[in-house]
């Protein structure tokens, strides 16, 4: 399989373990791609990849977004270090559910451990990124950014 197969396949199984993973109707806008440093400012979740394809997966959004996922999930509002934990704990979810998804397709990767970002920063340290944006419902809104490494290009 071609490296551009395999990031297909991998952007394709991120949206996918998406829809698997969250309970509620949501819409996909088309993908695009950038090569400039993420810009990051509220809440966000970083997944490393290792394997077949190496990157980064980072889940993107607002408190209020991720607080409004948690809710739905586990009909409670979530806040504070247990509003961090479930995110983190979401990355963990989706990014597991794609890592299982793509290896149907015989990619293997491995996933890190979750790191929660919060507040503004700006992440470089790749060479390609397509951005997803998400609509969830009552126009609460997430990014997922898969941020691929040259060595996978």
């Amino acid at each position: 399989m071609s490296n551009s197969q395999s990031i297909t396949e991998v952007l394709n199984g991120s949206l996918d373990s998406v829809h698997s993973i969250l309970p509620f109707e949501l819409s996909i806008d088309r993908p695009s791609r950038s090569e400039e440093p993420i810009q990051q400012n509220g809440l966000g979740v970083l997944i490393g990849m290792t394997g077949d394809l190496t990157g980064r997966l980072l889940i993107d959004g607002s408190h209020t977004s991720f607080g409004y996922v948690g809710e739905k999930m586990f009909g409670m509002p979530l806040e504070g270090e247990m509003l961090y934990s479930f995110t983190g704990e979401l990355a963990n979810m989706i990014a597991g559910h794609l890592s299982t998804k793509v290896s149907e397709r015989s990619i293997s990767i491995d996933i890190t451990p979750p790191t929660v970002i919060q507040g503004e920063s700006s992440i470089r340290g790749f060479d390609l990124a397509f951005h997803v944006p998400l609509t969830l419902q009552d126009d609460h809104q997430l990014k997922l950014i898969l941020m691929i490494d040259k060595k996978s290009m």
